[in-house]
């Protein structure tokens, strides 16, 4: 007998899982909630199910005999879905609630790395405003404000000046633009460097890294503009260091994962610390509980082995057991967005030439619906062109080759992600 699977989410990252998972000869079938229009050829969408709504998916879980649930969001993760599915005998790749803290929390974050030893940004966690406030002007320079619950990444303000971070405390603390995430604000020096994406599976004592990525967050080419949820990836950074990399792999991944079980909130799951390589090392900018969008629509794309197993095995505490292996290749994901966004955008404008790429080119919809037949843009985030390459300038050819075959009103996207991929660090240690 195969096994029975449902995935939550609905974007570009749940269209990559759902992509590899439907590959899997362990597979029977595979539900998808909502999903969306790229994974409707995949599996069954389950457009009625909410990932947030806990004691639904436990039912629905139950009802299919699921052998297993992905959790693939940070909203579910942190409501505690994975826990309700325990309770009920069902087995969930992702943390616990308690373990999705490490995200839902940046004030439990930042201890857990003192706890650790962990390298990362000094910081003050805030309940007061005015505290808050005082705090930043005694500063008197650069530092970075978050909101400390979940944020959908909008949470973090980055600012040269006081003023810039006093405006950002009272958003979220006074006029409480982020809700309850935003009551308690954590401040920290601001930081200086290249970012990296360090992904890794874990089953709470195994660890199994995946290569590194680079996310674009701002919207135009040269990093100009707001911040996105991420215009473009890059796999593999080929200014990383060998050193580096272990350094995070070992110094910070692996003992986190160590900490976190040491706390009696063992994690299992994906863990991606999102790093910022500065005069200093490595240091974290921050922990997430789940697979990066759009890093998982690079990162799957080079992994050689049964993705399914791997989930399996995470879920169930065997992760030593399974080989996890990776394609030694370049891979550039161009996502291409609605005109406007990330400010306002319209929706519904009907999408040409998806048909039209290379075989080996993956298309994954971020933000997309069927509507009689065809394909119309839903979302900000549209799709996401990713091409792979013996080298990383192959695979940047071959992904805006493709992406110059999609078309619809007001797209635009950014011509430079992984142009920088091969640049050396601006400093040497």
């Amino acid at each position: 007998m195969g096994m029975n699977v449902l995935l939550l989410g609905s974007g570009g990252r749940e269209h990559a899982i759902a992509w590899r998972v439907s590959q899997s000869p362990l597979l029977s079938k595979l539900w998808i909630a909502p999903g969306n229009a790229g994974t409707l050829d995949l599996g069954e969408n389950v457009t009625d199910l909410k990932p947030t709504d806990v004691e639904s998916v436990r039912r629905f879980a139950e009802e299919i005999r699921a052998d297993l649930v992905v959790v693939a969001p940070e909203d579910p993760l942190a409501a505690g879905v994975v826990d309700a599915l325990a309770a009920a005998g069902i087995p969930a790749f992702g943390p616990t609630q308690a373990a999705a803290e490490i995200e839902s929390s940046k004030s439990f974050a930042k201890d857990l790395m003192a706890q650790a030893g962990i390298a990362t940004s000094a910081s003050r966690a805030f309940e007061d405003a005015d505290a808050a406030t005082e705090y930043v002007r005694s500063l008197g320079g650069p530092c970075v404000v978050k909101a400390d619950g979940l944020a959908t990444g909008k949470g973090v303000t980055v600012c040269d000046d006081a003023d810039q971070a006093v405006a950002a405390i009272d958003a979220a603390m006074r006029e409480g633009v982020f809700g309850a995430s935003g009551a308690r604000v954590v401040i920290e020096e601001r930081m200086y460097g290249r970012e990296t994406s360090a992904h890794a599976f874990t089953d709470g004592v195994t660890v199994r890294h995946m290569p590194f990525s680079c996310d674009h967050k701002p919207v135009f080419d040269d990093d100009q503009g707001p911040n996105t949820g991420g215009m473009g990836v890059y796999s593999p950074p080929g200014w990383l260091s060998d050193a580096d990399a272990e350094a995070i792999r070992i110094g910070v991944t692996e003992r986190a994962v160590a900490q976190m079980a040491a706390q009696g909130r063992p994690y299992r799951g994906v863990l991606y610390p999102g790093m910022m390589l500065t005069a200093d090392g490595p240091k974290v900018v921050e922990f997430n509980c789940r697979f990066g969008d759009p890093e998982t629509e690079v990162l799957l794309p080079k992994l050689r082995s049964d993705l399914l197993p791997i989930l399996e095995a995470c879920a169930k505490g065997t992760l030593a057991s399974v080989d996890v292996e990776w394609d030694d290749v370049a891979t550039v994901g161009v996502m291409m967005a609605s005109g406007g966004y990330p400010a306002k955008y319209e929706t519904g404008k009907p999408i040409e030439g998806v048909g039209d790429v290379d075989d080996d080119v993956q298309v994954f919809i971020a933000g997309a619906q069927r509507r009689d037949g065809r394909l119309v843009t839903a979302g900000g985030r549209v799709l996401c062109v990713v091409a792979r390459g013996a080298t990383m300038e192959d695979a940047r050819a071959r992904a805006y080759d493709n992406v110059r075959r999609i078309s619809f009103e007001g797209a635009h996207y950014r011509t430079d992600i992984g142009a920088k991929a091969s640049l050396p660090l601006e400093f040497a240690r």
